[in-house]
């Protein structure tokens, strides 16, 4: 279990979009596609009455390799931000990284700190609005999602839904020792061990 997390309005939860949020469906394209994994609305609903910031950490390479442009990116942010509004949730910021190596796109084929697992979205935010690191969260499928947490000081969860249980076997694997994150079952499980750390 994690340590009792302060009760700081400036704490907050990085979510993953795919696999996360929504379903995963490899690159997302277009609106059409989008679907909500069960209780990921109530999940977001639950951190914003709670107090946390809720901030969207996503790489979104596709952009470097071509598939989609920022425009369209935002274009899907923007839908989903309107679904979770409407549903009395909200998102405080949607960040992404768009760069890749292998990226085609000549100006986002860079090296760059906002890739995760490295922390620049993170680090970003905390700049931003004044996060407590020590107090906040990093939810994600992916073992790119844990090791974010790591190297941002901030408490990971891995989910089981999207490539989560996948990226469990990585975990365990690399041998991260397991005092260093948790396991949920979805995003709503993951508020609910949250829930459960606030003093």
């Amino acid at each position: 279990m994690f340590k009792e997390v302060k009760s700081f309005m400036n704490r907050a939860v990085f979510l993953d979009r795919d696999g996360t949020i929504i379903k995963e469906i490899g690159y997302l394209r277009d609106i059409k596609d989008i679907i909500f994994i069960d209780g990921a609305i109530e999940a977001i609903r639950r951190f914003n009455n709670k107090g946390f910031r809720v901030i969207v950490t996503t790489n979104q390479s596709g952009i470097a390799r071509g598939f989609l442009t920022e425009e369209k990116l935002r274009e899907i942010h923007d839908y989903m931000a309107k679904i979770l509004n409407d549903n009395n949730a909200c998102i405080d910021e949607w960040l992404y990284c768009p760069h890749h190596l292998e990226g085609v796109v000549e100006k986002y084929r860079v090296e760059c700190d906002c890739r995760k697992p490295r922390a620049g979205m993170i680090l970003t935010s905390q700049q931003k609005y004044d996060i407590s690191l020590e107090n906040s969260f990093v939810i994600g499928d992916s073992i790119r999602d844990i090791k974010l947490g790591i190297n941002a000081g901030v408490h990971p969860i891995l989910v089981l839904t999207g490539y989560g249980k996948d990226n469990l076997t990585r975990i365990r694997e690399e041998n991260i020792s397991e005092t260093r994150y948790q396991v949920a079952k979805d995003i709503l499980d993951a508020s609910g061990i949250i829930c459960a750390s606030l003093s």
